[in-house]
């Protein structure tokens, strides 16, 4: 026989496991949408269309190597990720020329310029980058390499480091 006090009871059952049921889906989105560490992003200037993404975490290296357009000599641009910045830690290239540092104690190494300096020259939320087919720009992650002309087409693109979430390492 249902009394009224059956029926209090079992709605307050209901209702006790909706506010369960909402509360776990809020954490779940919480735990979804929270950070899981770094992403270093390839994205194209103007569209915001990611042509790379690599985890990385503070002090992963991220470096750019190239052919410098006028001197036609390699250059490499080394940086640490800090945060969700590239710290500039070293310079390696073969010939001064534009863009590259001339005021600045360098050490010669076996025919190579190398600016290693004692604190980061520059820190950059973002880098903007034009690859080139003659400059054949390779963006290297660590140990892994890509090929920045053939990857977008030679398009400017803009590198910079975000937190990941839950769903982006999911994906």
């Amino acid at each position: 026989m249902l009394t009224r006090d059956t029926l209090s009871r079992g709605r307050l059952a209901a209702a006790l496991a909706v506010i369960a049921l909402a509360l776990c889906l809020a954490l779940a989105g919480v735990a979804i949408a929270g950070s899981t560490g770094q992403l270093l992003v390839v994205e194209d200037i103007e569209t915001g269309d990611r042509y790379i993404t690599h985890p990385v975490d503070d002090g992963s290296t991220v470096a750019l190597a190239y052919t410098h357009s006028v001197e036609k000599t390699p250059v490499y641009d080394e940086y640490r990720v800090e945060d969700e910045t590239l710290v500039n830690t070293r310079m390696e290239f073969e010939s001064y020329g534009w863009g590259l540092p001339s005021r600045v104690n360098v050490t010669n190494v076996n025919g190579t310029f190398v600016y290693d300096p004692p604190e980061p020259i520059t820190t950059l939320e973002e880098l903007s980058v034009s690859p080139g087919r003659i400059a054949s720009h390779t963006l290297i992650v660590e140990d892994q390499q890509y090929d920045l002309v053939a990857e977008t087409n030679a398009t400017d693109v803009r590198i910079h480091v975000e937190h990941r979430t839950l769903t982006d390492a999911l994906t």
